[in-house]
């Protein structure tokens, strides 16, 4: 049990060193760099939202709903393309990064 506790402890220490490495990685890789800029300050067309520092909450909540399809406007629709290769858990680790963003 206490074995458990630490673990948990530790982890709770660790996870912005690890969301910030992973986070980034991720927005490379998942293009995102490529509309939004490489901070999320710089998106490619002045209609792209720029990103950094956004709640982790609602980026969260938008990319699953742009995913899902619940999010359908004009805007979202360069998004839907990429989104079905991103995983509910990256998407997590995304929004939680960008919300560190200035």
């Amino acid at each position: 049990m206490m074995k458990q506790a630490l673990f948990a402890l530790c982890g709770v220490f660790m996870l912005p060193v690890a969301v910030a490495a992973d986070g980034a990685k991720l927005y490379a890789e998942k293009t995102c760099v490529a509309c939004h800029g490489p901070k999320g300050d710089k998106p490619l067309l002045p209609n792209y939202p720029r990103i950094a520092g956004q709640s982790a909450a609602y980026a969260e909540q938008q990319m699953k709903d742009i995913k899902s399809g619940v999010r359908a406007n004009g805007q979202s629709a360069a998004m839907k393309g990429v989104m079905h290769l991103v995983s509910d858990a990256e998407i997590k680790v995304l929004s939680t990064w960008l919300e560190t963003l200035k």
